[in-house]
Order: structure tokens, then sequence, then C-alpha cells
């Protein structure tokens, strides 16, 4: 190391030693400042009993000394508080470290007259006055070596001055040189005490470093696996979604009755490769705290009514029946997350009918006014196998199947009802399973907040979006091909782009009905595009820009409204999703048009 670099190392090593000196003084401050009222008040109830019971009136004025030097402390205390850095310099920082010394020599001194009191018991109170005082000492000053020698000091030199005061007032004793032992393991005491305590403060610092450590660790963890989570998940939803978009194709392409079952067979292994790629998605936003619920206004009959409806077929399917009870009771229109809603029962509907062989799945539904809002209930019983009750508190276990059979049978990543649960807790319920054990069924019952809402505006206009041009803009081909083949089945005209660089050009020659903009790309990103697109004058500069990203938090989204974009779908591409997307951001046409 060169000559200049040591002296820097020098400086900052200094600089970092005079930081650590300052903050000891400043907490060994604010420790003997908590401290300040107890000894005040201490001091006047001496003071009392030592007048009322011994006749000492000049005790008052050795209070008064106390406490003045105890407020001027006090005094100091704050100024240190508000401007530590003009505290620590001048005479406030001399001040600082002879106080503790000027405080334990007045308090102190009251143990000599004590001592050299000719009444019973007195000297005895002489002794505790000054070993409370030590214990003291070392206990508020711990934090700081300096502070507590010199707090100490005073009263260990009174201590040593006890048995010259004891013998001189009983010179015919012979316990009077037993003094000095007394002294001299009192002080010993104390000292191993200060010890001690100083190691036991030493080890929970450094316990709490080490927590510290440990927990800083942890969450570099936890952001490490939800990148890894995310970079994965953005890759596989590239082949997933080329694999729904080119089964659909082909199931309405194809007329022969045994490629559309092939065809459906791709989509259905697709659709379940999806559902598991969410769940690990899901769990991990749950986990790291980054999912939210939306509140926005839907009609909560219909959206219950059509999830039940999909699940209508797979029930009969496997013989079972579906009953519905008490929809008739519900509110029609309420505020909420109608997605995520129909996410939970969705799930539960699934196990019902997955783990049921046979009789049915009963759906029981209720909603109790609270105040302005509605709880609503939502109760699934089956017929099915049962929970055995040993494994009742597992069925929120992360990754748990409960069992080899249930794995093997029926597959699945096991996060399903736990992130049910955590999102109807998220939407102000919970969620909760009831079971009489092998052979009885199971009760999921599943709760969850809703708010009031008015129907909306009754619109005149419908939008379509056949015809409409639309520029995809992704840097993987699978995935433009994969959207390209998906917006053709609507009517709409796509247009390809490779690159944010490739839609600026593209966008600047011709005039576009709406863009679909992948986020992460290589070079000029989706965010980055659509910025210099709203910054720049040209044929496209109001477009409707809808961002196509298989990261869709809602911190992920903010970022994407903060660039000027519009709307967003998630990958792999739902058609459905993607098509209401493009009718919530292109313009309304009249019904009149679009019937011609």
């Amino acid at each position: 190391m060169s000559s200049k670099a040591a002296s820097i190392q020098a400086v900052g090593d200094k600089a970092a030693s005079v930081k650590d000196r300052q903050a000891a003084i400043v907490r060994a401050a604010a420790a003997r400042r908590g401290n300040i009222y107890l000894r005040l008040t201490a001091t006047i109830s001496m003071a009392a009993i030592l007048h009322i019971y011994i006749g000492m009136r000049w005790v008052w004025v050795w209070a008064a000394a106390y406490a003045i030097a105890q407020l001027f402390e006090l005094w100091l205390f704050q100024a240190l508080k508000e401007a530590p850095e003009r505290a620590l310099a001048g005479w406030r920082r001399w001040a600082l470290a002879i106080m503790p010394a000027v405080t334990s020599i007045i308090f102190g001194a009251l143990a000599l007259p004590l001592f050299a009191s000719s009444q019973r018991f007195a000297p005895t109170l002489g002794g505790m006055l000054l070993a409370g005082a030590l214990l003291n000492v070392i206990v508020v000053n711990v934090s700081l070596r300096s502070a507590t020698l010199a707090a100490a000091a005073p009263h260990i030199v009174y201590l040593l001055i006890v048995p010259f005061i004891g013998r001189a007032a009983n010179p015919d004793a012979p316990l009077a040189n037993a003094l000095w032992f007394g002294v001299l393991l009192l002080i010993f005491s104390v000292a191993v005490a200060a010890r001690t305590l100083e190691a036991a403060l030493k080890a929970e610092e450094a316990a709490k470093a080490e927590a510290e450590r440990r927990r800083h660790e942890a969450e570099e963890a936890v952001a490490a696996k939800s990148a890894f989570v995310a970079m994965i998940s953005h890759e596989l939803r590239t082949p997933i979604s080329a694999i729904l978009a080119g089964a659909a194709r082909l199931h309405s392409e194809v007329p022969e009755a045994s490629s559309k079952v092939h065809a459906q067979l791709i989509a259905d292994a697709g659709a379940m490769m999806r559902t598991l790629l969410n769940d690990l998605l899901d769990f991990s936003r749950l986990e790291a705290g980054r999912m939210a619920v939306e509140r926005a206004p839907y009609n909560l009959r219909q959206a219950l009514a059509d999830t039940l409806r999909l699940w209508r077929p797979e029930a009969q399917k496997k013989g079972l029946k579906l009953r519905v009870e008490g929809a008739v009771g519900l509110p029609r229109w309420v505020s909420g997350d109608s997605l995520r809603l129909r996410q939970v029962l969705n799930n539960l509907l699934s196990n019902a009918i997955k783990f049921t062989e046979q009789g049915g799945v009963t759906v029981a539904l209720a909603a109790h006014r609270q105040g302005e809002g509605w709880t609503l209930e939502i109760a699934v019983t089956d017929t099915g196998r049962g929970i055995e009750p040993e494994v009742m508190p597992r069925m929120f276990t992360p990754f748990d199947q409960l069992n080899a059979e249930v794995m093997r049978r029926h597959g699945g990543s096991g996060l399903g009802l736990v992130i049910s649960r955590e999102l109807a807790r998220l939407m102000g319920g919970d969620l909760s399973a009831a079971s009489e054990g092998l052979g009885h069924g199971a009760t999921m019952r599943f709760t969850l907040r809703l708010d009031e809402a008015q129907a909306p505006a009754a619109a005149d206009d419908v939008a379509s979006i056949v015809g409409a041009r639309v520029l995809v803009v992704d840097d993987h081909v699978v995935n433009r091909r994969a959207i390209e083949l998906v917006l053709q089945t609507f009517g709409v005209t796509p247009v390809l782009a490779e690159s944010g660089e490739q839609a600026l050009e593209i966008l600047a020659s011709a005039v576009f009905d709406a863009v679909l903009m992948d986020v992460y790309m290589p070079g000029l990103g989706g965010r980055e595009t659509t910025r210099v697109l709203r910054a720049e004058p040209g044929l496209n500069r109001g477009v409707p820009v809808i961002a196509v990203t298989a990261s869709s938090t809602p911190k992920d989204w903010e970022a994407c409204r903060a660039a000027g974009m519009n709307a967003h779908v998630a990958k792999p591409i739902d058609p459905a999703q993607l098509h209401a997307a493009l009718v919530e951001v292109l313009p309304v046409i009249p019904a009149r048009t679009v019937a011609a």
C-alpha cells in the first residue's frame, strides 16, 4: 500500500473512531437523561427522611445543590439532542465529560456525615447510599467507560475514607478495622458487576449485529429468488403463449374431429402449465408482500354465475351435481376485486370436484350487511373423501399435498389453498376448512369484504375492434407470432416489430389504432419506447399503448402508467383479457356502424 493510500486510510479510520465516540457519548447521555427524574425523586425523599427522623435540616442545602447540578446536566442533554455537533464542541463537551463526576461528588458527600453521626443506623444508611449510588452509576453509564469511571471515582474515594471516619468515631471498636475488608469487597463486587454487565451488553450488540446481518442476507436471498422467479416466468410465458395460441388456432381451423381432439389436448396442457406458473408467481408476490387487490365496481351475481357456469361441464363429466344456494339474496353491484374473487372460487370448485367421485358439490352464498358494505360468505361443500384430522393443520402449508396418493392422482403445486387464503385476507376476509373426517366430505368457507357500488350508466355505443390496425412490439419471435394468431381471430390486422427502435420507425410512417408493447426488451425497452413516442410529435403520439409483460404487479403497472401506457395484459396472453384490453382503449364505434 502506498504512503498516500495509507494516509487516506488512517484519516478514514480516525474519522470513524471519532464518529463512534460521539455516538457512544450520545447513548450515555440519553441513558443518564432518562434516569434524572428518578435520581431527583430519590434525593428529595432522602432529604425529607433525614430531616424528619434525624433532624438534619442542612440536608436541604445538599438536595438543592444536587438538584441544580442535575438540571444543568439536563440542559446539556437537551442541547445535545437538538444539535449534537454543536454540543460536542467547546466548553459543552468538557461540561458533559465532568458532570458525571460533579453529580457523584455532591450526591456521595452525604455519606460522610452519616458515617460520622452518632445516630443509630446512620452509618448503615450511609453505606447503603454509596452502594446504591455505585450500582446506579454502573447501570446507567455502562455504554461509555469514561463516564463510568468519572461517575464512580468519587464514590470509591468516599468508600476509602469511610474506615478512617469509622475508626475516629469508634477508636475502641474492634470491628472498625473490618470496615476496610467490607469496603474493598464492595468495590471489587461492583467492578466485577460492571465488567459482567459490559460483557453482556457487548454480547447483546454482537447478537443484534449478527441478527441484522442474517436479516440482510435473508432479504437479499428473497430478492434474488424473486428476480430468479421473474426471469424464469418471463422465459416460460413465451412458449406457453405460443402453445395456447397455436392450439386455439389449430382447433378452429382443422376440420377433422381427431385433430380437434389433439389440439384440445395441447390447449389443456398449456392451460395447466399456465395455472402452475401463475400459482408460483402469486405465491412469490405474496411472500414478498407485493400482492395487492383492486377496488372496482362489478356485478357480483354475474361474476359468480359466470364462474359457476365454467365448472358445470366439469361436474357433469364426473356425474356430479353442482348446486347453488342463496344467490337471490346477494347484492348485485359491489366494489372489490372480481378477478381475485373468481380466482379463489375457481380454486375451491376445482378442489371440490377433483376430490369428489360421487354425489355433488354445493355452493352456499350469503351476504351480510355491515355498515356501508357487505360481508360475502361462500361455503363450498363436497361429498368427497374428506380430510383426516391429523392433516387438517397442514391444509394451508405451501407445497404440501397432504399425502403421496393425492400428488400421484391429482398433481398440482400445493399452493392453491395457500394463495387463496392470503387473497381472502387481502380482501378483508378469510378462508377456513372443516371436515368430519374421511368419507364425510369437506367444507371450505370463504369470506370477504365488499363495498356497495352503483350500476354503471348504460352505454348507447359498443366498441368494435374488427379491422383495427395494431402494432405488436416484442423482441421474441415466438411471442410476436403467438399474439399475431390471437389478434387475427379478432379480425384485427397486426403489424410486427422486433424492437423499440423498429417500432418507432414504423409508428413514424403509418397510423395505428393501438400498440401492444413488450415491457422488457434489449436496447430500448417498452417503457422507454413509450416515453419517446409520447414526447415527440408524430402520427401516433396519442395512440393507446397496452403493456404486455410477464411481471404484472401493481408496482410494475404504476411504472408503465407513469411512462404513458394506457392498459396492460399479462403473459401468457389470455385471449379474453387481450380482447377486453383492446376494447377498453380503442375508440367507441357506434353500434349502427358495427352492424353495417
